[in-house]
C-alpha cells in the first residue's frame, strides 16, 4: 500500500491538540507501544559522572542585607583581607572551588546563617 507522505503530514497539521491526543492513544492501543525516550550511549556515562560528582564550588549569589556579617564569614573562609572580602561580597562569584561536598555544605550553611544567598555547583 503506497502512501503520500506530504499529504499525511498536511492532514496531521490540520488536527487540533485534542484530535492528536486521541490519535496517539489509538496508535498506542492498536500497536501496543508507548512514547518513551531511548537513552543513547552518551547519556549513560554523562548521567553517571554527574551522580558521582565529588568536587563542588561554593558560589556567592548575594550578600544580603547584613553585609558585615557576610564579609566576616568570607574572610574566615577564604583568608582574604578586608577590602578583598568586601569586593567579593559586592561582586559575588566563587569563594571556594573543587572542595568536598561536606566542606561545601558547611561553608554554605555558614554564609546563609550570616544572611547570604549561596549556591553549590
Amino acid at each position: 500500500m503506497a502512501y503520500d507522505k506530504q499529504a499525511l503530514i498536511d492532514q496531521l497539521g490540520t488536527l487540533t491538540i485534542m484530535e492528536l491526543a486521541d490519535l496517539i492513544d489509538g496508535l498506542k492501543e492498536t500497536w501496543g507501544v508507548t512514547a518513551a525516550v531511548a537513552a543513547g550511549p552518551a547519556a549513560g556515562p554523562a548521567a553517571a559522572a554527574e551522580e558521582e560528582k565529588t568536587e563542588f564550588d561554593v558560589v556567592l549569589v548575594d550578600a544580603g542585607a547584613s553585609k558585615i556579617n557576610v564579609i566576616k564569614e568570607i574572610r574566615a573562609i577564604t583568608g582574604l583581607g578586608l577590602k578583598e572580602a568586601k569586593d567579593m561580597s559586592e561582586k559575588g562569584g566563587a569563594l571556594k572551588e573543587g572542595i568536598s561536598k561536606d566542606e561545601a555544605e558547611k561553608i554554605k550553611a555558614q554564609l546563609e546563617a550570616a544572611g547570604a544567598k549561596v549556591e553549590l555547583k
